[in-house]
């Protein structure tokens, strides 16, 4: 937490900039370990203040549930202790879906000006650091699916991927381009999804901690303009249980002085060493990171097989029924070879998400672990032994330290797990996790997983999705 001048005299100058753009009020945001974006505001002449001494906050939020009962924890919880949540200047946004707002993330720190070791955004700034120190750097970027809504119905059903959704709410669709681009927000594309009245954005790619205030700063302009148009923009997971539910895939790339590592090197599809060993790291750490992708019970309502959903732990070239998807890019194109980690939803923490993967990653590139061969087709199909299942990469497909645990039994890819308990086994035995995190944090995610699986023990999925889905 800085006090210094040049802090001082930035905030003034950004005040006086969002008092000309006639903004009154800064939204202050964090996202807690439920996945919900939480708030405290400020008039704009508290900014300069605010931006050197914080605002306060209780540090019990980080054992919250998504219903808003709390939980505690090993080092959290119970009405004690105070947090000063500092606004990231550089992040600074006016709103342009809610007149006369601005909005910045946060870090938090505690009142000694020291960092928080629960603050999550703080931890994926931790963790790019650590890429940085080999060298490496992480370009990340979150796709946003949700549905609308209005008054509790579903009146644009057509077809999946269809011309006739986009016609019915052209103007809706226009207004969130409009709105996000506005905002500095650099689209690549948005369409219709597979459910009724789904849909889904995917913007430019940033570093980690960019990534993750993107996916936060999106998701709210989605849920104003929603909002401005009589909408209800849902997020969870599931939606209608036994549907197809929203994705929170995260697209990501490894660089290294300007070069793209994902590509032009000796290992599989032209990944280099360094890449391969990144993503054969994601990949055997997947059954644990389901407990920060995954967070909720109803994400194991959308986890299901043949759904594009990524259930099965494997990987493939440009192969949607993959846990992970890697994609090479046209030859002319050095970003666009990049891997699409698709098991996780928008009920994650995008901070928590970023940083847990750059933390398995990383100790995947430590142990110089290599991919198993990738597989083609849909593994609840073919399983890995049927027609055509694995492709050997132009002979390069390598085996992994993780190799057994990445396959079935009989061959077939393992399935990820099917539930959050399951899931949180292999959270809790992970020791690559709970290193990155810290025991205050991983104790936390812990708790409010365990807690929120209490929450809806008992319950049909129906009841499970009607419960989450307009909560994040």
């Amino acid at each position: 937490m800085q006090h210094s001048d040049e802090t001082q005299r930035a905030a003034r100058q950004e005040s006086a900039r969002l008092t000309a753009e006639s903004v009154h009020g800064v939204a202050l945001t964090w996202v807690d370990n439920a996945g919900l974006t939480r708030v405290k505001a400020v008039p704009v002449g508290r900014l300069a203040h605010t931006a050197t001494r914080g605002v306060g906050m209780s540090p019990v939020f980080d054992v919250y549930l998504v219903d808003d009962s709390y939980t505690t924890s090993r080092h959290i919880g119970g009405p004690d202790g105070d947090l000063r949540l500092v606004p990231d200047l550089e992040r600074l946004t006016v709103l342009a879906g809610q007149p006369g707002w601005a909005w910045a993330p946060v870090d938090r720190y505690d009142q000694q000006g020291r960092p928080y070791p629960a603050c999550q955004r703080l931890f994926a700034r931790r963790m790019a650091r650590r890429a940085a120190e080999r060298g490496i750097e992480l370009r990340m970027g979150f796709e946003t699916e949700w549905v609308v809504q209005r008054d509790g119905a579903y009146p644009w059903a057509g077809p999946a991927y269809g011309m006739a959704r986009v016609v019915e709410l052209s103007d809706y669709v226009n207004e969130v381009l409009r709105t996000l681009a506005a905002q500095g927000v650099e689209v690549l594309q948005i369409h219709p999804e597979y459910a009724a009245g789904q849909f889904e954005v995917s913007v430019a790619p940033a570093d980690p901690v960019g990534a993750a205030d993107l996916a936060v700063l999106v998701r709210e302009t989605i849920r104003a303009v929603s909002v401005r148009h009589g909408l209800t923009a849902l997020f969870g997971p599931a939606v209608e249980a036994g549907g197809v539910g929203n994705g929170g895939h995260l697209h990501l790339s490894l660089w290294r002085d300007g070069r793209n590592l994902c590509r032009d090197g000796e290992g599989p599809f032209g990944m280099t060493d360094d890449s391969e060993s990144f993503l054969a790291g994601v990949l055997d750490a997947l059954p644990a990171l389901m407990a920060i992708g995954a967070p909720t019970p109803a994400s194991y309502l959308r986890l299901q097989p043949s759904h594009w959903a990524g259930v099965f732990q494997c990987w493939g070239l440009e192969n949607r029924e993959a846990a992970l998807r890697f994609i090479t890019g046209a030859p002319d194109d050095p970003d666009g070879a990049n891997a699409e980690v698709k098991c996780f939803d928008p009920a994650a923490n995008p901070y928590l998400v970023t940083g847990a993967v750059i933390a398995a990653g990383l100790a995947g590139i430590a142990a110089g672990a290599r991919l198993p061969d990738p597989v083609r087709g849909d593994p609840a199909v073919t399983g890995a032994d049927g027609p055509g299942a694995a492709a050997s990469a132009d002979g390069a497909g390598g085996t992994a330290a993780g190799d057994k645990a990445t396959r079935g039994g009989t061959g077939t890819p393992a399935r990820l797990p099917r539930s959050l308990p399951e899931a949180l086994d292999h959270f809790e035995r992970s020791d690559v996790l709970r290193d990155a995190l810290g025991e205050a944090l991983f104790e936390a995610v812990l708790a409010v997983r365990r807690a929120e699986n209490e929450l809806f023990a008992g319950r049909a999925p129906q009841q499970i999705a009607d419960a989450t889905r307009g909560r994040y």
